[in-house]
Parts: structure tokens; sequence; C-alpha cells
């Protein structure tokens, strides 16, 4: 997945642009930092070095945080062995086995769990990958209730027109949330020619937001609603439609209608793309704990105090499925993947993740660097891990049984 097209002056002078680039390239390498744009071409060193830095590869945007922060008590701490089907493991093996970073559990807003690792700290950022496209949807919750999207059944060209005439002709608001517009598209990261890989190199044109310019060059082969697809593309656009509903960047609505009223802690940063904008399907810098917060404030159905921030019932839709991905037990919401038995999640490739869980007033936060972008067997370890911490909650509630 290609994410980074600038990279960021290293305390270097520059005369030219090519000369600037490699001096820039130069000092990254010195620095231990990664000079391929290609993440997936990244050692795991580099990423360990970089995931907790990208606003030094790269053109950000700031979350501001505001003065008051939320506080997060202490609650019973978590056994260090949990009880896994395969058997018990150790909170330390199982952070080294995932290679965490941070890992934060929340119960009824109360901290079970926290702990860090790889030189990482509870005041560090850590980038997030597509966990950033669960809270650009909640955005878009955020400007329906504020009057900017009047319904999610608007053709998505109502707020976009220059998709028209596009595959995206006849597409709502709501079914580009779903990822089930219909539109031909190839999300395969190896790919170089996938389009994936080729849309994140467009260059923005006459100021036109190169998402824009790319997204419009697609074509329809479903109908749509009759499909589903994984669309990192599609999430991009979410974002351009916020910020050509709301006539505000991301970070600003993110940070006025979120991060600061509900008290996250630190400042976040967003990664822009070429012509300035935020990339709403990835990389969001936050600290894990922050990360938790979100899912506090989804699992809590968007309020803070008495002020609803999405309309009524809008996490219980979009933490629910709304589209069949072929696999039991599970689908997909609104930019949120979802389980059978009331939970969800925000993923992101590397094992970045928020686990929600309303039916227990669970949420769990993880940020790491697994060895390759999603190895199914770190999927495993992770989904095992969250139901051991399920059953010791249910064990907890009913200790006769």
């Amino acid at each position: 997945m290609r994410i980074l097209g600038k990279w960021a002056m290293l305390g270097a002078a520059c005369i030219s642009l090519t000369a600037c680039e490699q001096v820039q390239k130069v000092a990254a390498n010195a620095a231990g930092l990664p000079t391929d744009e290609n993440v997936l071409f990244w050692t795991q060193d580099q990423r360990d070095n970089a995931f907790r830095q990208m606003e030094v590869l790269t053109t950000t945007r700031t979350i501001e945080a505001g003065d008051s922060i939320r506080e997060l008590p202490a609650g019973k701490p978590l056994p260090k062995t949990l009880k896994t089907e395969n058997g018990d493991v150790s909170i330390d093996e199982y952070m080294a086995e995932q290679r965490l970073a941070g890992l934060v559990v929340l119960q009824d807003g109360k901290i079970r769990l926290e702990e860090y690792r790889m030189d990482f700290g509870p005041d560090d950022r850590w980038t997030s990958f597509s966990v950033a496209k669960s809270l650009v949807s909640s955005l878009v919750g955020a400007a329906i209730k504020d009057g900017f999207i009047k319904s999610l059944d608007d053709p998505l060209t109502t707020y976009i027109p220059e998709l028209k005439g596009s595959g995206y002709d006849g597409v709502s608001v709501e079914q580009l949330l779903t990822m089930t517009s219909g539109v031909k598209w190839n999300e395969d990261y190896e790919d170089k020619g996938s389009d994936v890989a080729r849309f994140n190199t467009t260059k923005s044109k006459d100021g036109v937001d190169p998402v824009i310019l790319y997204m419009k060059t697609l074509v329809n082969e479903a109908e749509p609603g009759t499909r589903w697809q994984y669309n990192t593309g599609e999430t991009n656009l979410i974002g351009v439609l916020v910020a050509k509903a709301t006539g505000k960047s991301l970070s600003e609505y993110l940070s006025e209608k979120v991060w600061k009223p509900y008290g996250m802690a630190k400042d976040a940063v967003w990664i822009l793309n070429d012509g300035g904008k935020e990339i709403g399907g990835c990389c969001i810098s936050a600290t894990t704990r922050d990360f938790a917060l979100f899912g506090q404030f989804a699992m809590n159905g968007g309020k803070i105090g008495d002020t609803a921030v999405v309309p009524e019932g809008w996490f219980a839709k979009a933490g629910t499925k709304q589209a069949d991905i072929g696999q039991p037990g599970a689908g997909y919401g609104y930019q949120w993947w979802t389980f059978d038995d009331g939970s969800f999640a925000a993923q992101g490739i590397f094992g970045q993740g928020i686990f929600i869980d309303p039916k227990r007033k669970l949420v769990i936060a993880g940020n790491g660097n697994w060895p390759r972008a999603t190895p199914d067997d770190k999927k495993v370890t992770r989904n095992a891990f969250y139901k051991a911490v399920q059953d010791y909650l249910d064990s907890e509630a009913t200790p006769d049984k």
C-alpha cells in the first residue's frame, strides 16, 4: 500500500527538488527510516521505527486535542494469564506473538489493562492504517447530525458532482459506506498494477483532489447494493464527501466533533495526499489510549455527556452487518467489521485494531507491527485473545458457573 508521496525535510537544506529528495532519503536511511514509498517493502526494523513517527516521513495535519482530558480510572486488573481455546496465554506472550507496541483494555470506561513494549509508551503515537476508515465513517454520522449531509439515501454525486458520468452515478452515500457500490476495483496490495497501488500515485491537477481524478475513471460492473467488495479508494471518497459537505478539513472536523470534546489526551496527526487533503482510508497516528477512547465513544452511541454527535442509533447500525462478506459469523457495517455476537471492530494492516463489545462494555485497542500486512495466523491469535477476555469477564459476572 503506497501512502507516502512527500518526504519531510530531515534537517537539510536543498537547492533543487531532485537534490532535496536525495538528501532527505539519505538522512532517512541514516536514521533507520524507510526511503521506499511502499510500506510493503519496508523491513520489519524500518516499520518498527517509522510507525511511531510517520509525521517525520511525510506531510500531515494535526488533529488537535483540547484542554480537558478525559480521565480513565483504574479498574480491577486483568490476570497476567488468560485461558484461550488453545491453552493458557500470558499477556507477555500475546504481546510478543502479535508484536504489539501498545495494548489497552477498557471495561465500562475503566482501564483493566495497559501495557507497552518496543520502547513505546502511553504518550507516543502509532499509525492506524485502515483503522482510520471507521473514524472517517463516523464523521458521516456527525455531518448528518449537523445537517451537512441530508440523507444516506442521497446520490453521492449530489456532494461530489465531479463523479457524474463515472461508475459512481446512481451510487448512494450508504452504498459507499458499506462498500457495495458495484464499481470495479482491485485491492491487491502486492500487485503494482492494482487500483490500490495506482490511485495513491495520482497527482493533483488544476487544483482537483487526486482521489476524485482517479476514482472518476472507474466503471460500474455490478448493480449498486448487490455486491460487497473491499475498496480503500471508496473510503478516500468518503473523506472527500465529508470535507466537501462540511467545508472543513477532516482533521478539523474530527477535532471539533470528537477529539476535543471527548477529551483525547494528545494531538493526533493525519497524513495528507498530493492534493493536501487527508487520506480518508488510512493513516491517523494517535496514542493507543486515545484509540481506545474512540472505541469508548463509539460504544456509547456517539454521545458526549448529553450531547449526541451522531444521529440516534447510528453506531447500532454502523456496527452491525449491512453487507455480507462471505464469512460465517462476520459482516461489514459502515466501515466497521462486524460480528454476529454484537461486537464490531476497526482493523488496519500490520496489526492495528479497536475491538468493541457493547454487551460487556468492553474496548480493546492495540497497535503493533506484524511481520506481514495481513497474516491469517496473527488474525486468528488476536481473535482468540478477544474471546479470552470476553470469557474472563463472563466468569467474573457469574463466578459460580
